[in-house]
């Protein structure tokens, strides 16, 4: 099973991108850190802990939310089944997101 760092991504503008996906037959516990890369412009962020790629309205965690240049914002405790993903959006580009924590079989 892994720890430290499972996953990381360049979000692109306006589009959904899987960071992690958590194994078959185990289950995660994981935090999720977003940074916004720019030195003037602030990002409108979604989070969501979704079963397939294209999150439904019920899976976002995080909705719109503004993240300033040069500024993170940081989810923790997160607790995912097998199967399911961490999906992040931006409204811009410059946006890295970084998923570190645990993987324990189920």
């Amino acid at each position: 099973m892994a720890t430290g760092r499972l996953g990381a991504a360049d979000v692109a503008a306006t589009t959904n991108t899987t960071v992690y996906t958590c194994p078959a037959a185990t289950y995660a516990v994981v935090a999720v850190n977003v940074c916004n890369r720019s030195s003037s412009l602030s990002s409108d962020i979604r989070i969501a802990l979704a079963t397939v790629d294209t999150p439904t309205d019920a899976e976002y965690i995080e909705y719109d939310v503004a993240v300033g240049p040069k500024n993170v914002i940081e989810r923790t405790g997160i607790v995912l089944s097998a199967g399911q993903r961490i999906v992040v959006y931006s409204s811009l580009a410059n946006i890295s997101t970084v998923v570190v924590g645990i993987e324990t079989a189920a």
